[in-house]
This record gives C-alpha cells, structure tokens and sequence, in this order.
C-alpha cells in the first residue's frame, strides 16, 4: 500500500477540526474512523492511548499497542494523529512512533511538576503540543503549562478549553466557564483556542450546541470525540458521536467572521457600543450610591453592634432580584450571580467598617 503524505498540523484555516475515538480500540476501529472524518474536512485525528481514569480498574487505553496501529492507519489515508502524554515516557514513545501532535490532559495540566517534566522532555523536538485546561478553574495553571512547553522552545502550540470540574451538580460533565477561557485568550492572545465540547457536555445530544458557542465565540477550532459505534465504545461512550451525527452537526454549525470590512456596519456598530458605555457610566453611578448606602449600613451595624452577614436579608435579595429580572426579561440566573458579586462587595466594605475601632482608626 502506498504512504499517502501528512500534512503539517495547525496549519489550514480556522476553524481546526480535530475529531476521532476518545480510545484507539482497534486498527480497524481507527482505520474507520480516520477514514470517514477525512472525508469531512477534519484536519487531524485524536485517539487516546493512554487514558488516565478517575477510578481503578476503568479502560486505561492499550498504550504502545495502539501506537502500532495509528503508524499503520497514518500511512494508509495520509492523516496526522494526535495523542495523550502523562508522563516523559509516553512522549519518549509518541515521538518514535512518529505521533504528529501531543496534548496535555486537565489531570496533567493541574500538577506544575509533572508538566515540568515533560517539557523537559521535548526539548529539542518541533512536535506541535496542544494544552488542555486544567480540572479546576484557575487560568494561572493554565497559562503557566503553557509557559513552561514554551521555554522549552515548543513553537507551534494551541491551549484546548474542555470545561471545569465543580463542585455543584449542573447541566454539564464539566461546566464550560466560558469567562475562564476568556481570560486565558485575552493574556495569551498569540495561542490559538480550541474547544473541546464533548468534555464539557458529557452528552452527546449536548455536543453540538456547545461546538456553536465556541464558534460563536470565535475560537479557532473544535476537538470532537467520534467513534464507529459509540454505544459500544471502552471509554466515554455517552459523549462520542457517531460518524453520521458528526457529519449532520458539521453541515448544520455557523462558522462566524471574526470582523468585515463594511462601513455602514462599523458606523452603526460604533453607535450602537456609544450608547452602552452611556449606560455604562450610569450603571456605575448607580453602583456607587448603592455602595455608599451600604456604608452607611455599615456604620449603623458598628454603632450597635450587629453582625455584618444578615441571612433574612440576603435570603430577601435571593428570592426578590431573580423576580424583577424575569419580569424585566432579563435572566434570572445570570442576576443571581449578578448579585452573588455586588453582595461580596458590600460584605466586604461593611466588614472594614465594623472593624475601624480594632484597626485604631477610630
């Protein structure tokens, strides 16, 4: 059988489509699967070698096994294959199998010292590495992963979103905290953003609409989990995607331009942001009378001695605010976290206040 080339990764237009088996199960699994996204415009295949899992005795990959595969399945359709490395020794392994792409997973990302190592251990290479984001939502971890793979003169590297571990039970497997990325593409602007959504959804019913928000929020790819026969994958089989789904979700995702250049548009879009930065400047205004009743109730408190936290009132706000936002069409969640922050400020400033005596100021 003839080799077919391999072209090199991050190099095609955004968006960058990686898809393929969350776990490389068989040659013919692979083969399949490869086979069939390559036709969709997919521009590299992942497959998970080795799987670290949260329980002993899960699916934990075949590891070098598997490798021996994807060299196979590589040479015959001519795709790039990116993989999963833990550990130094599996990118000692990857890189001798001739694996074009590696990426570091939320469990490694988290653990500052084993991402040390594996930097270490591509130093010299030109593997392009992709860095997921850490379990928990802290975007320091994050970049300093990042950092690290980029002192150890990794050139061609992208930062994967897949979501947040959490400790309050919700919609998804892991909660997309979409502002964390936010933050994680407003200091690293010069990484490009991939999205992970099967991570994120846990459901594969929940994998398209999750896809449509990063585009909409013009990230510069997509990471899919897709599988011959989902139901019967050895990992994560409630969040892969069979071929046909993959294909129908592709053909129905709105892929947004990031600008256009059209005059109206900009002169109308200019307006349209002048008008909020008015509202803005009276919204602050407003913040800033509500901040100094609160000091005043703090002063109040002081004088008489009362503890600052007021659950009967807090519980009032709770119950009250998420009501007048639904009756002012607005989101009643999104209000409640609204008010979550301004209620921590207020805690805060009275808190100061009470304790000015302590503090000998006063």
């Amino acid at each position: 059988m003839n080799e077919v080339p391999v072209t090199t990764p991050f190099s095609q237009k955004k968006p960058y489509l990686i898809a393929g088996p969350c776990s490389a199960e068989s040659e013919e699994q692979l083969f399949e699967v490869a086979n069939g996204l390559k036709n969709e415009g997919v521009h590299l295949i992942r497959a998970g070698v080795w799987k670290p899992r949260t329980r002993p005795g899960a699916f934990e990959g075949l590891g070098s096994l598997s490798l021996d595969w994807i060299t196979s399945v590589r040479k015959a359709i001519g795709m790039p294959f990116a993989i999963e490395v833990a550990q130094p020794q599996h990118v000692d392994l990857a890189l001798k199998a001739g694996i074009d792409v590696l990426w570091l997973g939320a469990r490694t990302t988290v653990n500052p010292f084993l991402v040390q190592e594996i930097a270490e251990s591509l130093q010299g290479t030109k593997v392009p590495v992709m860095v997921k984001n850490p379990v928990n939502p802290e975007v320091a971890l994050w970049i300093g992963a990042v950092e690290r793979v980029l002192k150890a003169g990794i050139t061609e590297l992208a930062a994967v979103h897949r979501g947040f571990s959490v400790f309050e039970p919700g919609r998804y497997r892991n909660a997309p905290l979409w502002q964390v990325a936010i933050e994680f593409r407003q200091r690293m602007p010069q990484i490009p953003l991939f999205a992970d959504p099967s991570h994120m959804a846990g459901k594969r019913s929940m994998v398209p609409e999750l896809a449509q928000r990063a585009l909409d929020l013009d990230y510069d790819g997509l990471m899919i989990e897709v599988h011959p026969k989902p139901e019967a994958a050895l990992s994560d089989a409630a969040q892969q995607l069979s071929l046909p789904a993959f294909a129908e979700m592709m053909s129905q995702l709105v892929v947004r331009q990031a600008d256009i250049d059209n005059a109206e548009y900009h002169f109308r879009l200019q307006e349209l942001r002048e008008q909020i930065d008015r509202i803005d400047r009276e919204l602050l205004h407003l913040l800033q009378q509500r901040m100094q009743v609160v000091e005043q109730i703090g002063d109040y408190k002081r004088e008489n001695n009362v503890a600052v936290f007021q659950k009967e009132r807090w519980a009032e706000i709770l119950r009250s605010r998420p009501e007048w936002a639904s009756l002012n069409s607005l989101s009643p969640s999104w209000v409640t976290a609204l008010y979550t922050l301004i209620h921590e400020e207020s805690i805060r400033k009275q808190t100061e206040i009470v304790n000015l005596s302590k503090s000998g100021l006063d």
